[in-house]
C-alpha cells in the first residue's frame, strides 16, 4: 500500500559534490540559540557566536527534499518509527558506514539523546549513586546526572587506573561514555572501548554510550560503535542523524538496548509514562534521507571542517606557538589548552572576548577545565578565521594586562 509520499530520487541528478558550506546563512531571527541566544548565556546581545554544537550549514539537499515532499502531502498525523523505513535505514548505515551489522530487534526511539540518556539514568540508578563520566564532561552530562540527584565522578580521559578506580567503588551504577567524546574530539580505539567494557562488566556497571558525533570522525580514525564490544553487561548506545546532518530543531532520537527486559521498560516508560508514543515524523523522514542518501554531503561538510580545523591550528601555532595545538580526531569543535600562554583561568579573557572582540565562545570552566576554550567552526571558512583571530587578540589583550600590572 502506497504511503501518499512522493520518493523523486532522480531529482538531485546535480553534482553531488558540489556542496556551498562558503555562504553564510543568515540564522537571526530564527529562535536560533547560537545566535539569537547569545544574550542569554553571555550578557550581551550581537556578538559573534561559536557556542552551542550546531553548524551554521544548510543540511543535505537530499534531506531538503525529502522534507519537502513529506509537507507537500499535507497530512501529519499520528506515526510509529517501527511502521516505514527508519529502521531498515539505521541498519544500512551502520553497515555501510560504520562496518558494522545492527540488530534492528534492539532498536528504541526518543525526543533526544539526553532524554534516553535521562530514563536509563533513572532505570540503572538511584538517587545519591554515582554515575561515572571522563572529564573534561558535556555539559549536559552533568546537569542530566546532578538534576536526577546522582553523584558525578569524574576520570580525566586517557586514565585507566582512575576509570577503574571510580568504577570498582560499591555504589558506582552507571559509565556514561561520550564516544567520540566531547569537548576534546577523542575517538577511542577498540581496545580502549573492551577495556571499558570488562571494567564495565567486571564491577556490574552499566555503560550508556552516546555516540552522536560518531559521523564525524576525520581522516586517520575510525569510530567503533558499543555494539562490537558490549559483550555480556548492561549497555546502551544513544544517538541521532541530527548533528551530523545538522537538524536538531527536529527533534528525535533513537538507542539500541541490549538486554530485552531493559529495552521493553525503556520503551514502556517513553510510550505511556512520558507520553511519547508518536514521533515528530519529520525527523523520521530527515533520518531516513539521511541515512539513505546524504553520506555524499555528509563527506564533504566534514571535509571542509576539516579544513576550518587545519586553519585554526596553523593560525594558532603560528601566533602562540607555545600551544602547540593539534585538531581534534573528530568533530568540529575546537578545544583549546591555553595555559601554555598563560590562561589560568576563565574570567578575563572571557570579559575580553566578550567586551573588546564581541565574540562568543564556551569557556572551559562550563566542562570543568579552566582554561581552555570550546571553538565551534561548523561555520563558513570566513567566519571560523574571524573567530580565531579574535581569540589570538583576545589572548595577547589578557598577557599584555597582566604584564602590564607586574
Amino acid at each position: 500500500m502506497s504511503s501518499g509520499v512522493r520518493h523523486d530520487h532522480d531529482r538531485h541528478d546535480h553534482d553531488r559534490h558540489d556542496y556551498d558550506f562558503d555562504t553564510v546563512v543568515d540564522r537571526r531571527g530564527t529562535w536560533c540559540v547560537q545566535w539569537d541566544g547569545v544574550a542569554d548565556r553571555f550578557g550581551v546581545d550581537g556578538l559573534l557566536p561559536f557556542t552551542i554544537s550546531d553548524m551554521d550549514f544548510e543540511t543535505a539537499p537530499e534531506v531538503l527534499g525529502a522534507l519537502r515532499d513529506r509537507i507537500d502531502h499535507g497530512v501529519f498525523g499520528y506515526t510509529d518509527w517501527r511502521l516505514g523505513d527508519f529502521r531498515a535505514a539505521i541498519a544500512h548505515w551502520y553497515a555501510t558506514r560504520h562496518g558494522t551489522e545492527v540488530d534492528t530487534g534492539l532498536l528504541v526511539y526518543g525526543p533526544s539523546v539526553l532524554s534516553q540518556l535521562s530514563q536509563l539514568l533513572q532505570m540503572w540508578s538511584a538517587e545519591g549513586d554515582g554515575v561515572v563520566v571522563h572529564t573534561p564532561t558535556y555539559d549536559g552530562f552533568r546537569k542530566a546526572v546532578t538534576g536526577l540527584g546522582r553523584e558525578l565522578r569524574g576520570v580525566p580521559v586517557g586514565d585507566r587506573a582512575a576509570l577503574e578506580r571510580e568504577l570498582a567503588r560499591p555504589d558506582s551504577r552507571v559509565l556514561v561514555l561520550c564516544s567520540p567524546h566531547n569537548p576534546t574530539g577523542r575517538v577511542w580505539t577498540e581496545d580502549e572501548l573492551g577495556e571499558m567494557a570488562s571494567l564495565a562488566a567486571r564491577h556490574g556497571v552499566a555503560v550508556i554510550s552516546d555516540e552522536i558525533h560518531a559521523d564525524f570522525v576525520h581522516e586517520g580514525h575510525v569510530h567503533v560503535p558499543w555494539t562490537r564490544v558490549a559483550g555480556e553487561g548492561r549497555w546502551a548506545l544513544v544517538t541521532s542523524a541530527s548533528k551530523a546532518f545538522n537538524f536538531p530543531a527536529l527533534t528525535g532520537s533513537y538507542g539500541l538496548i541490549g538486554d530485552p527486559a531493559d529495552r521493553a521498560e525503556f520503551l514502556r516508560r517513553m510510550e505511556t509514562a512520558e507520553g511519547l508514543a508518536s514521533p515528530a515524523v519529520l525527523s523520521l523522514t530527515a533520518h531516513i534521507a539521511a541515512y539513505r542518501e546524504g553520506g555524499t554531503w555528509l563527506d564533504a561538510a566534514r571535509a571542509y571542517a576539516a579544513g576550518n580545523l587545519a586553519m585554526i591550528a596553523r593560525r594558532l601555532n603560528e601566533e602562540l606557538p607555545e600551544l602547540g595545538w593539534e585538531p581534534p580526531q573528530a568533530g568540529y569543535l575546537a578545544w583549546i589548552d591555553l595555559r601554555p600562554a598563560g590562561i589560568d583561568g576563565d574570567e578575563e579573557l572571557q570579559r575580553v572576548l566578550i567586551e573588546q572582540e564581541k565574540i562568543a565562545v564556551m569557556p572551559g570552566g562550563v566542562y570543568g577545565a579552566e582554561g581552555f576554550v570550546r571553538l565551534n567552526v561548523g561555520c563558513p571558512r570566513s567566519k571560523a578565521e574571524a573567530g580565531v583571530e579574535a581569540l589570538i587578540r583576545g589572548v595577547r589583550r589578557v598577557r599584555e594586562s597582566a604584564a602590564g600590572g607586574r
